[in-house]
C-alpha cells in the first residue's frame, strides 16, 4: 500500500518571526513595524504607572521597563508569526513555541512583578477594620 508523505519545500531561507533580531539588533522585520507603535505604547504606560514622569524613575526601573519592552517586542513577534503560520511544522511544535515563548512570557511576567505592577490589594490597615467592613460591626465588642 503506497504512503502519503507531504515533501516540504527546501532551499532558501527559512522563515524566521524576527524576535531574535529585535532583541539582538533593537530592528524589527519591514512586517512587524507595527509593534512598533505598540511597544512604544506599552513602555510610555509603564512609566505613567510607575511615576509621573521617566526623570522620576530610578534606574533599575528604566532598565527594567526597557527588558520588559524587549521581551514584549520578541514575544509579539513570534506570537505574529505563529498567526500567520502555523503552530505545528510537520509533526512538531514550532520551535518559536517550544522553549523561547514560555520562557520569555514567565521572564517578563516576573519583571513586571519586580517592577512592582502584580494585582495590589486594597488597604486595609487592620485586621479589625477589615472584620468590621466585611462583617460588621459587633455589638458589645
Amino acid at each position: 500500500m503506497p504512503k502519503l508523505e507531504v515533501k516540504l519545500k527546501r532551499g532558501g531561507q527559512k522563515v524566521k518571526h524576527g524576535g531574535y533580531s529585535f532583541l539582538t539588533k533593537g530592528k524589527l522585520p519591514e512586517n512587524r513595524k507595527h509593534i512598533l507603535r505598540y511597544l512604544t505604547a506599552v513602555r510610555e504606560h509603564l512609566i505613567i504607572d510607575l511615576g509621573p514622569g521617566e526623570d522620576k524613575l530610578s534606574a533599575g526601573q528604566l532598565i527594567l521597563i526597557d527588558r520588559v519592552i524587549s521581551k514584549l517586542g520578541c514575544i509579539r513577534c513570534i506570537e505574529e508569526h505563529i498567526r500567520e503560520n502555523s503552530v505545528m511544522v510537520g509533526e512538531e511544535l514550532a520551535p518559536s513555541l517550544k522553549a523561547s515563548y514560555l520562557a520569555f512570557n514567565n521572564s517578563l511576567r516576573l519583571d513586571l512583578l519586580a517592577l512592582g505592577l502584580e494585582k495590589k490589594l486594597e488597604d486595609v490597615t487592620s485586621l479589625d477594620k477589615y472584620v468590621e467592613e466585611k462583617y460588621g460591626k459587633k455589638e458589645g465588642a
